[in-house]
């Protein structure tokens, strides 16, 4: 293992390091919103809904465009840019009084993250030898809940609930990140591949392509049915703890689950990765959807602090298995002169999480907080659609590898 690591280019470790500090933050902060929304602003469900719901809108509108521009004037200068304007909008966050002010800050949010994360990932991709991928994508996978362990703790404790001071602190890291990248860029200039400077394909005919992959369009449609599903975790299951009679102090517990999720990620994916990684890759998003809509099920069923907890960690084993597989599934079917363009394009799979919140909070509107299951098994049924489509990509990618090298599928 140790050899593999010090493989791993400097730029990547800084992707890494700086993912982990990004998500500590932003996990002090964001997944708060929809409390802060409805507790001290007296939004209703379906207003935070829509407030939390058009980060997403605005990352699906421009997420292929951030990959695709990437592949135009260079990973560096798209990087730069969308990193040091996600710092501002965290300020914006921190002194936003009015919900309109959140709306519009949510909605740059959507924008930085649209842009910089398929950049961030192509870049890893770019500069990783390929039997390194899967542990690069890993790491920076384990990152993203490491970061993720502490921050919703240390956000509940600085009142993220109630207050907008640690959209501050956000801030400022994300400017240390910035310029810790903008110095490793000038050092390993000489270090990067050619290709990361190389002319990428047209707007039209990097449509074409995506729109005409016949495994890529599935996977496509079936990951938004993943994500919508995921997309309750922070914005539905929020609000529901925070309004439902059965539990006390919901935004304590919401914390402790987010941290739950975490911890449960760093435990288990390891071994998860490496059970699965010789299945055909379509094999693990397929069997985490079915766990992500189980556990759905599971919340709108329990009426304790104990099952609520167990469909937190079936929930992480499906996450893990939809999120782990999904970059190596991308950078799989991807040509080398189109990988920010796939990155980008997959970013519109998180239509899913724009419909997430927006029918939360319809659920708990018309519902109510007091009845789980009429607000969760429809998006327990929802989320497990995605499943027919996997399927059907499943069955074209092994007609693929058949047809290009038939000694390259395994199972």
């Amino acid at each position: 293992m140790k050899q593999y690591l010090r493989q791993i280019h400097p730029l990547a470790w800084t992707i890494i390091i700086g993912t982990m500090f990004g998500r500590l933050v932003t996990s002090m902060s964001i997944p708060f919103l929809s409390i802060y929304l409805t507790r001290v602003l007296e939004a209703t469900p379906t207003q935070t809904g829509i407030t939390v719901a058009v980060s997403s809108l605005a990352g699906v509108m421009v997420s292929f465009y951030g990959g695709y521009i990437s592949d135009r004037i260079g990973r560096k200068i798209v990087m730069l840019i969308s990193v040091f304007s996600w710092a501002g909008v965290f300020f914006i966050f921190s002194t936003a009084e009015h919900l309109w002010v959140f709306f519009v800050a949510n909605t740059l949010n959507g924008l930085c993250r649209a842009v910089f994360e398929p950049t961030s990932r192509a870049l890893l991709s770019d500069i990783t030898s390929p039997q390194n991928k899967l542990l690069v994508f890993n790491l920076r996978y384990a990152a993203i809940n490491l970061g993720v362990v502490f921050g919703p703790i240390i956000g509940f404790q600085l009142g993220s609930s109630e207050s907008t001071f640690p959209f501050v602190i956000s801030g400022l890291v994300y400017i240390a990140y910035g310029l810790v990248l903008f110095l490793q860029f000038k050092l390993q200039h000489a270090n990067l591949p050619e290709r990361l400077q190389a002319t990428a394909p047209r707007l039209r005919e990097a449509l074409m392509t995506t729109g005409r992959d016949r495994v890529f369009l599935p996977v496509l449609i079936g990951t938004t049915f993943c994500v919508l599903g995921y997309g309750h975790f922070s914005s539905t299951l929020a609000q529901y703890l925070a309004r439902s009679p059965i539990f006390e102090n919901g935004s304590q517990m919401f914390s402790y689950m987010l941290s739950l999720n975490a911890v449960t990620v760093l435990i288990i994916q390891y071994p998860l990765v490496r059970t699965f990684r010789n299945f055909a890759p379509l094999v693990p998003l397929i069997v985490g959807n079915l766990l992500v809509a189980t556990s759905l099920m599971m919340v709108g069923i329990a009426e304790g602090v104990l099952m609520m907890m167990m469909s937190v960690i079936l929930f992480t084993i499906g996450e893990v298995l939809l999120f782990t597989m999904m970059d190596m599934l991308i950078d799989r079917i991807a040509k080398p002169e189109w990988k920010g363009t796939y990155f980008g394009t997959i970013g519109f799979n998180n239509i899913g999480s724009v419909i997430a919140p927006v029918m939360g909070g319809v659920l708990l509107s018309q519902f109510g907080a007091e009845n789980g299951l009429a607000v969760f098994v429809p998006i327990a049924l929802t989320t497990a659609l995605g499943v027919p489509f996997l399927l059907i990509a499943h069955r074209r990618l092994v007609v693929r590898e058949k047809r290009m090298d038939p000694t390259s599928l395994s199972m």
